[in-house]
């Protein structure tokens, strides 16, 4: 029997907290690191859920704190895994906050996290492809093929004249087409 296609939406995971007292600093906001948690912990599920298996974490692009969450808001996460490599997944997380008094939403935090799914003895395991279904998806797919090249130049594990998806977009920023 054939397995199902794998797509976002099947990956994705929702998670609400609301802000006590022990999660803020002492001007009655969430603490920075106690966000990044949550948010580590709603991609792991989604990373999982993809994967079939245990996922870890192996990095975290930049992540802007727009603004600030207070104590008794609700924390409303959002991930999805935006595309599956041979080994690894890049899941995307939004934040979104709500005063639960005056029912106000304010999107606060956005990051992309990558994961490498694991077997029993700790090495990389094989992770199944994922199928975009909407536009959105395919758009989320094919930059995060981008950010994965991006990513392995940052550390040095490409040279530029290697990656080829940064050098097309330069290239189409730059709007010079006949040279490569």
């Amino acid at each position: 029997m054939e397995e199902p296609l794998r797509t976002p939406a099947a990956s994705r995971c929702h998670m609400t907290e609301m802000v006590l007292p022990n999660d803020t600093n002492i001007r009655n906001t969430l603490f920075g690191g106690r966000l990044l948690s949550l948010m580590d912990k709603c991609a792991a599920i989604s990373a999982m859920r993809h994967a079939g298996n245990l996922c870890v974490t192996a990095g975290i692009d930049s992540v802007d704190f727009w603004h600030p969450i207070n104590l008794g808001d609700a924390v409303m996460l959002d991930a999805w895994v935006n595309r599956a490599f041979r080994t690894s997944l890049e899941v995307e997380v939004t934040v979104q906050t709500q005063n639960l008094a005056s029912k106000e939403l304010r999107h606060c935090n956005h990051a992309f996290f990558s994961f490498v799914s694991i077997d029993e003895d700790g090495m990389p395991k094989a992770v199944p492809a994922i199928h975009p279904q909407t536009e959105e998806e395919a758009e989320r797919y094919k930059l995060a093929a981008l950010r994965r090249e991006l990513r392995l130049y940052q550390k040095g594990h490409i040279r530029l004249v290697d990656a080829k998806l940064i050098k097309e977009e330069i290239f189409a920023a730059l709007a010079i087409k006949d040279f490569k």
